[in-house]
């Protein structure tokens, strides 16, 4: 809780935290993509902060690790939490086993079914996954009395997590996004992007006229603020950088969304925030793009986008994965088609800027590995 409203500016990383982030590969890869560059025939810079590269596929281990040591500290025994395309599970079932604890999952029922082999890698640890809505948990009985064919949605998966997590004394709730612990944690990908293009060019981004862009898919908004978060000072102070987030059509809250009052989860355990928001009752489609499917949007997210600090967009499933495809036909990287949102902003910037004849550096966050999305992507592009 200390963590959701820090006094100091800097919080230092446990010693056996950093240890195991080293050990998962951290820092990762800041790849330029010369060849997407090429390509498009850009003068643009565009470089790619590679957390697919991690071995869970994805940014989520940077919290997972940290909250998983906390929990030990405190003598938890069990890690419960939801996911939706199964990315944070994975990376809440490794950090379980680290430190000698059990997990408990409750993972979107469409994306289940879509991704199994993601319960698979999160059973080959040792982890127990449901499906959500869950008829374990109250709340999940009583949506399923009402729509026994319920897609599952991160605001169900919440639900069950907490109401599990609230029965058993020994269990710890771990968040895997909209809480400002979970963004701290995350801010490792923006300060280690700040380090690496410091090395490479020798300045920081936001060079006046030059139309520099820092851009990450949001669905709960902890890879886009760990992205952004170490650069808001420096925009504050008049660095002209643009910062932007790319979310689904499938639940279009920054671009379509109303700002009011509202909760993460179904059930009502979650504190009302002010963000924008689908409404509790919307129940987004079951595409292909678990991590973005969420119905409101988080406080810190919302308020900058309502300040103008932040811009949004947002992407049909199609046009994403038709990113993800070039990017695979580029530079041989395969993303999550969550991640293949903040790709498909990217190539819009940068068309944007060679009419403009503007030579921007654009970093994308690749949030995650695509290899266990292929079904999705095979279903959404094969007439392509």
């Amino acid at each position: 809780m200390a963590q959701n409203n820090p006094s100091d500016r800097w919080v230092p990383v446990p010693e056996q935290v950093g240890e195991r982030l080293r050990q998962c590969g951290r820092p990762t890869p800041l790849h330029r993509a010369h060849q997407l560059e090429k390509h498009l025939g850009t003068a643009a810079r565009i470089y790619l902060k590679r957390e697919d590269v991690l071995p869970t596929g994805s940014f989520k281990l940077n919290t997972a690790i940290a909250q998983a040591f906390y929990a030990a500290q405190e003598g938890r025994t069990t890690l419960v939490t939801e996911t939706g395309a199964g990315q944070w599970g994975m990376s809440v079932a490794l950090a379980a086993k680290m430190f000698g604890l059990e997990a408990e999952i409750y993972m979107v029922r469409c994306s289940l079914e879509q991704k199994p082999y993601r319960r698979h890698y999160m059973e080959l640890l040792g982890a127990r996954v449901r499906p959500s809505p869950s008829p374990r948990t109250e709340m999940g009985r009583r949506i399923l009395e009402r729509f026994p064919d319920h897609p599952g949605s991160l605001g169900t998966a919440i639900s069950d997590a907490i109401q599990h997590a609230l029965d058993k004394p020994s269990a710890a709730y771990l968040s895997g996004s909209g809480m400002t612990h979970v963004y701290l944690h995350q801010t490792l990908l923006g300060l280690e992007v700040e380090a690496q293009l410091g090395e490479i060019h020798g300045e920081a981004l936001g060079v006046a006229g030059r139309g520099d862009h820092l851009i990450a898919c949001s669905g709960g908004g902890s890879n886009l603020c760990g992205l952004i978060g170490p650069h808001l000072r420096a925009r504050a102070d008049g660095a002209d950088l643009r910062l932007l987030a790319a979310e689904s059509t499938a639940a279009p809250r920054l671009t379509a969304g109303t700002y009011t009052y509202g909760r993460a989860d179904l059930g009502g355990f979650t504190p009302e925030v002010l963000g924008y928001s689908m409404g509790e009752d919307f129940v987004p489609p079951p595409v292909h793009v678990g991590g973005l499917r969420n119905h409101h949007s988080s406080a810190i997210v919302s308020l900058l986008r309502r300040e103008g600090v932040l811009d949004a967009v947002a992407f049909e499933q199609r046009t994403a994965l038709e990113a993800g495809r070039l990017l695979l036909e580029t530079e041989g990287l395969l993303l999550a088609p969550e991640a293949s949102h903040a790709v498909a902003a990217a190539l819009e910037v940068v068309a944007k800027a060679d009419a403009q004849n503007l030579e921007p550096v654009v970093v994308v966050l690749a949030s995650g590995s695509g290899h266990l999305d292929l079904q999705g992507y095979h279903e959404v592009l094969r007439d392509a």
